[in-house]
């Protein structure tokens, strides 16, 4: 894979942030271990490989481009996530299939959830950013005040003691991974805020660390590159911040074997430049009060989609 010069700057002669991508997923082919795997696919991993860093500064939004990515999806299920939401059925209403197969009656039952209706996931993502430490019941339910809202303080943190060193959102919940249809694969972040030189008229910088036990590098992590920038844009928005820097570090990373024709077909196109994000409103006062409508991505230039299956 050749370095491409970085999609955001004409003048940089940084490699692209998409690189990194491509190349782990080259490295992952040619020296990953063959692995068995919960879903009965089969994998090719390797375990805690470099970082990869992304640059969020003016508006820049890391949102692949060697295939299509879904980002309507990707915006509907961050907004189910910051809004607490542990139903599936209503992103599938939007047209977001991505959680139907984990919400299937068959599934839930496979993972002895049965009594649950189809489409409750139990205490997954949103559940434990919103409302960490409350007993769950089902989807249904009012959580409202309970539980320990993770993401309102980390905003809070922000602005009010941005040098806190506890700026950090878990979605790993021992206590209720026997309750969850899928335990997270994307289970830690902390933000890291950089100050300006005193009496200058610059923003604090806010950067976002991200951790993932399970990585799918075809279909999963080019959600979560895009999501946890966006979350990361999306807090500086409403904190008085720049987003600045997008950071993940993986665990298990793998490329699923039924995946890697598709990916070597992605790795033969060379990356274009990043596209751009603005909001369509200036009205944004609170983390809630985010809708679709309000994310405008400009010069977003992709290449085409590259069918690959998800396994469950």
């Amino acid at each position: 894979m050749v370095a491409q010069l970085n999609g955001n700057s004409a003048n940089s002669t940084r490699p692209h942030d998409e690189c990194q991508y491509l190349n782990l997923i080259q490295r992952v082919l040619d020296a990953g271990d063959v692995r068995p795997d919960r879903t009965g696919t089969g994998t090719i991993a390797l375990f805690a490989p470099d970082n990869l860093r992304f640059c969020l500064a003016d508006s820049t939004l890391p949102l692949l481009t060697t295939k299509r990515t879904f980002l309507r999806g990707i915006i509907e299920e961050l907004l189910w996530f910051v809004n607490g939401c542990t139903d599936s059925t209503l992103l599938s209403q939007k047209g977001v299939k991505i959680w139907d197969g984990n919400g299937s009656k068959a599934f839930l039952e496979g993972r002895g959830l049965g009594h649950r209706r189809e489409g409750d996931l139990g205490p997954v993502y949103g559940f434990q950013w919103r409302h960490f430490g409350a007993e769950y019941t089902n989807a249904d339910a009012d959580y409202t005040g309970k539980g320990v809202d993770q993401l309102r303080e980390c905003i809070q943190k922000i602005k009010e003691n941005p040098t806190d060193r506890r700026i950090v959102m878990s979605a790993w919940n021992p206590k209720d991974i026997p309750l969850m249809a899928l335990p997270p694969c994307h289970l830690l972040c902390q933000f890291y805020v950089n100050l300006p030189p005193p009496n200058t008229s610059e923003k604090p910088k806010l950067s976002c660390l991200m951790f993932q036990r399970s990585a799918d590098l075809g279909l999963g992590i080019p959600f979560n590159i895009a999501s946890y920038a966006l979350l990361t844009h999306m807090i500086a928005r409403i904190t008085g911040t720049e987003a600045h820097e997008l950071i993940i570090q993986l665990g298990d990373a793998h490329v699923y074997r039924d995946h890697v024709e598709a990916l070597k077909t992605q790795l033969e196109r060379e990356p274009r430049a990043f596209p751009k994000l603005r909001w369509a409103r200036e009205a944004i006062n609170g983390i809630e009060d985010f809708v679709y409508d309000d994310f405008v991505v400009e010069g977003y230039n992709p290449h085409p989609s590259i069918a690959m299956k998800m396994s469950v």
